[in-house]
């Protein structure tokens, strides 16, 4: 699989590890020791995912997730020792894709790190674009527009709202959500709940009350056709 990866972590041991594990997929890697040094390498645009440790000398990674999301959806694993589910939701809130726990297999790393890489891809493969109420989603670049305005999604807001729209009308479970856009690798199913708050705060005049992506309750939920009383 030809992909940069950019591995942003403070321990050489794990940094080394997770590059031997990618470079046998035949990944490329660029490792660095500190946010900055991370912010600095991202900045030139050409990494498809990154890894990213939140304990890290100097400004944290949560700080990094924050600054590289004003100019980049790459998308983000992170990396963590912390186990706390507000943890979880938080680095979710700023825009990661992925939480991996410290400590991780470094095979199921990989694997999470090729399903990324592979959805990106595939989901850049999608022709067509979907209109519902002002938005039209263009689902090959994977951008989302409001009356012209680009409303920016990170990589998993855009790929749960691309699975959405692809049974638009359709409600799909949350388990059929987690296996679409996550690919149902390990993790915490919850994810889906914590994309779609974030998908409606983005979109949703009352993200409380939802007018375009709504829940069947039993059902899961869906991307209505258009607005419903």
């Amino acid at each position: 699989m030809q992909a940069k990866v950019v591995i942003i972590e403070d321990e050489p041991e794990i940094s080394e590890l997770i590059e031997l594990y990618l470079s046998k997929e035949g990944i490329e890697t660029v490792a660095c020791a500190n946010g900055e040094e991370g912010l600095q390498t991202l900045s030139a645009g050409d990494a498809d995912l990154l890894v990213l440790d939140l304990n890290l000398p100097g400004i944290d990674g949560y700080q990094v997730l924050q600054e590289l999301r004003r100019t980049s959806m790459v998308p983000v694993i992170i990396v963590s020792a912390r186990t706390d589910d507000a943890d979880m939701i938080l680095g979710f809130g700023y825009g990661a894709d992925d939480f991996v726990q410290k400590p991780f297999s470094p095979k199921v790393l990989a694997a999470r790190v090729r399903a990324h890489l592979r959805r990106a891809v595939d989901y850049a493969r999608t022709p067509a674009a979907v209109r519902f109420g002002p938005f039209q989603l263009d689902t090959e670049a994977r951008v989302l527009k409001r009356e012209g305005e680009i409303v920016r999604l990170s990589p998993k807001e855009a790929d749960l709202l691309i699975a959405l729209a692809k049974k638009k009308g359709n409600a799909s479970s949350t388990e059929e959500l987690y296996e679409e856009v996550w690919g149902n690798s390990y993790g915490d199913i919850a994810t889906v709940s914590v994309h779609i708050q974030r998908v409606r705060k983005k979109i949703e005049e009352n993200p409380s009350d939802p007018v375009y992506i709504k829940t069947s309750h039993g059902f899961g939920y869906y991307l209505a056709e258009r607005e419903e009383k």
